[in-house]
């Protein structure tokens, strides 16, 4: 009596199905990463800002002003959405926002941000 070959690897069907689970991933993955991103680059520049104690609310906002037109990535957030308070005499920025993705068709995908100054 031969013994059965055991057969090994993946068929059409499973090829496909991985092909379709890992293209939809990077999909997402391309289109959030430029997001996050950009979140990044807005709280690193409200901790700059923070950090050098701006005199004034004013001031603050046009710091933050001045990094928007150096740091070209920054667009989903305006001077004017910052919240700028004084706590024991250190300044505290903080801000939210969403952002829209969208993924194909009518389908999108809605991030939360929200950040503050350490």
């Amino acid at each position: 009596m031969r013994a059965r070959k055991i057969q090994r690897g993946i068929s059409l069907l499973g090829l496909l199905f991985w092909a379709v689970i890992i293209g939809g991933g990077s999909v997402v993955l391309l289109r959030v990463v430029p997001t996050v991103m950009e979140y990044y680059t807005i709280q690193r520049a409200i901790d700059k800002i923070a950090k050098d104690s701006p005199p004034t609310v004013a001031a603050a906002r046009d710091s933050f002003e001045r990094t928007k037109q150096i740091e070209y990535s920054i667009v989903s957030i305006e001077p004017k959405d910052l919240t700028i308070t004084k706590v024991d005499d250190k300044v505290k920025i903080s801000f939210a926002y969403d952002k829209e993705v969208p993924l194909f068709g009518p389908a999108f995908l809605l991030i939360k941000y929200k950040g503050e100054s350490h």
